[in-house]
């Protein structure tokens, strides 16, 4: 990947950076209060928030390519031209995986945000025993129902998340919340109130 083929937006304001990944419609976070944004998308969310190569996990569905170190080595040459305080890195499903895989790999950001994050990516549980979170704070969250599906990778999500936070919080501040519905019920309000949360605490 090349720094140049991502498309980002970004808007100026306090001294907080909010880092958003992978969304095209960003209407909602108008809804932050006074911080700087900037959103990074444009690019094949398969093959680069996936940290390695896996099987697809549907019958009909696409691999994973497991190319986000290259979409990490673009966020390092791009983000420090943009002036802030502290970073929070914030995503949703793949990109809420991404979001914390982001954070083994480089200091760049002070919080991460996983909304519904994929955390039932084949070995990134047994990853984050090795590889420890380097920011300060973590939010994670996920809906109730997320689990109740037949497709057993899926089915497992709620069991690696919960593995997640407690290897996260091993040296991080971390934040964990259950919401009500299935993992496309008010996407975007929970991935708003993940960055609310590291935000104002």
């Amino acid at each position: 990947m090349r720094k140049e083929d991502l498309i980002t937006k970004y808007s100026p304001g306090s001294d907080d950076l909010v880092v958003v990944i992978g969304e095209e419609d960003t209407d909602f976070l108008k809804q932050l209060p006074g911080c700087s944004l900037a959103v990074f998308s444009g690019f094949d969310w398969n093959t680069y928030l996936s940290p390695w190569p896996a099987d697809a996990v549907f019958r009909r569905g696409e691999g994973f390519a497991g190319k986000a170190d290259e979409l990490i080595g673009c966020l390092e040459e791009l983000l420090p031209a943009f002036p802030c305080r502290r970073r929070i890195i914030a995503g949703y499903s793949l990109a809420g995986l991404f979001a914390v895989y982001a954070c083994t790999k480089t200091d760049l950001f002070d919080a991460c945000v996983s909304g519904s994050g994929s955390m039932w990516y084949p070995g990134f549980a047994e990853y984050l025993e090795e590889h420890p979170l380097r920011c300060r704070k973590a939010y994670f969250s996920l809906g109730d129902r997320e689990h109740l599906t037949k497709n057993p990778v899926m089915a497992s999500v709620k069991e690696k998340t919960e593995t997640v936070v407690r290897l996260a919080q091993r040296n991080t501040e971390c934040i964990f919340e259950s919401n009500p519905g299935n993992h496309f019920t008010d996407a975007d309000k929970r991935l708003l109130k993940g960055i609310l949360s590291v935000i104002q605490a």
